[in-house]
């Protein structure tokens, strides 16, 4: 958000934070969670292509470049909710693989 707020600035216009709604917090299981993020970022990545999308309209091409790096993230991002979601689905109700699947969380090293 940071970045994308730096840019804008720069360029002369005025970033706006609207306020935003509390997350959901209350799951039915852990793999309500990862659906629900992945639903998350499939609507974050519909947005950043809306973004996109009205760059190449406009032939803004310096904002439409700014933009790849979010397009290139998304891809990742949505990558990773599926890939969390497709183990869940083979662990099951396997304990041993629960153990196994939350020492994997652990090794993922958020970007800076």
């Amino acid at each position: 958000m940071l970045k994308l707020m730096r840019f804008v600035n720069e360029r002369g216009g005025k970033s706006i934070i609207p306020a935003l709604d509390a997350p959901q917090s209350e799951f039915s299981d852990l793999p309500a969670i990862f659906s629900t993020l992945l639903e998350h970022e499939t609507k974050v990545t519909a947005s950043i292509n809306g973004v996109v999308d009205l760059c190449l309209q406009r032939k803004d091409y310096t904002t439409h470049n700014f933009m790849q790096w979010y397009v290139a993230e998304q891809i990742e991002e949505e990558a990773l909710a599926r890939n969390i979601l497709d183990k869940l689905a083979l662990i099951g109700q396997d304990k041993g693989g629960l153990y196994l699947f939350d020492r994997d969380l652990e090794q993922l090293q958020p970007e800076a």
